[in-house]
């Protein structure tokens, strides 16, 4: 049978799909209250053209079956809070622990929707900062080393000579070895092979103030894996906000005043050590659920599948 024949036969005639009880408001909200539990993610996804939906899923589920609790359109506060509401204060109020990112919008959810629970800030979201901040600084070194290159091919050719640029010792000029060293900047040193390790020697002996940047953005994700107590730190980020103020990295210094304004959140990690990244496991599952459908052309049906797997 055909593939799309059999997927239209299966909406109209197979599933229940036509008689699902909550299809009238799908894709504005859906809520499942018997997923509750104690320890809970929020993120927000996109399910078809940049679309936003705010989702709410239970860790203890792991992904699986059980795992939404809710998925309300948008990521207005008033508007996710009004259906997340619809959950028993009695329910809501046995969530002990809730993983969110930075937004203000999803904190206030979290506040008003979960009022017992502890927020606690995902790490990623901020070590994200950090090399983001890192690459910043090599993009920027980047576009001088373009202009110099630049210039200097435009002075051979009014002299009538070949340009031949200077190319370092593994072969990389100064415009690609900051093109090159993109990903290796991600990576801790640890990770990094053989040809990385040669590329960033010589990317830190050029830019030093690239290294210095990686020291900051690597100080920090040595900070989350090796403290386990919230004063230890504590005192390591107070040290951290010190070297950051040294540095006069403008970009670092907007990091540091955002994890101020969230410091409260983000110790709660050392904790339980909780993240995000079963939200972020995920929201991957729902992309890819939507690239076998090759795009989201009807919400509620898509809706309707998703939940009838993870709800």
């Amino acid at each position: 049978m055909h593939g799309k024949k059999l997927q239209r036969q299966y909406k109209d005639y197979l599933s229940d799909f036509k008689e699902w009880k909550e299809r009238s408001h799908a894709s504005k909200w859906l809520i499942y209250p018997e997923n509750i539990g104690k320890r809970l993610s929020i993120d927000e996804v996109a399910l078809s053209q940049g679309e936003l939906y705010t989702v709410v899923t239970n860790k203890k589920a792991k992904g699986r079956a059980g795992s939404i609790v809710a998925i309300v359109e948008g990521t207005k506060a008033e508007n996710v809070i009004e259906h997340i509401s619809k959950i028993s204060s009695v329910k809501r109020n046995k969530v002990k622990e809730i993983t969110l990112d930075m937004a203000n919008s999803m904190k206030l959810i979290a506040k008003r929707c979960f009022p017992k629970a502890v927020q606690v800030t995902d790490r990623f979201h901020v070590q994200k900062l950090c090399l983001e901040a890192v690459q910043e600084v090599r993009i920027k070194l980047r576009w001088e080393a373009l202009d110099e290159e630049n210039e200097a091919i435009l002075q051979a050719k009014q002299k009538g000579i070949d340009y031949i640029p200077e190319t370092l010792i593994n072969g990389d000029t100064r415009k690609q070895i900051l093109a090159r060293s993109r990903y290796l900047l991600y990576k801790s040193r640890e990770k990094w092979t053989i040809k990385q390790q040669i590329r960033a020697q010589l990317l830190f002996r050029e830019y030093p103030e690239i290294e210095n940047a990686y020291n900051l953005s690597q100080t920090l994700r040595q900070i989350y894996n090796t403290d386990k107590g919230k004063g230890v730190a504590l005192t390591k980020l107070a040290q951290w906000y010190d070297q950051v103020e040294k540095s006069e990295f403008k970009s670092f210094n907007t990091i540091m005043n955002t994890i101020s304004l969230n410091y409260e959140s983000i110790l709660n990690y050392f904790d339980n050590r909780s993240t995000n990244a079963a939200a972020e496991s995920f929201n991957a599952k729902i992309k890819a659920f939507r690239s076998q459908f090759r795009g989201v052309r009807n919400v509620e049906y898509f809706l309707f599948r998703l939940t009838k797997i993870y709800a």
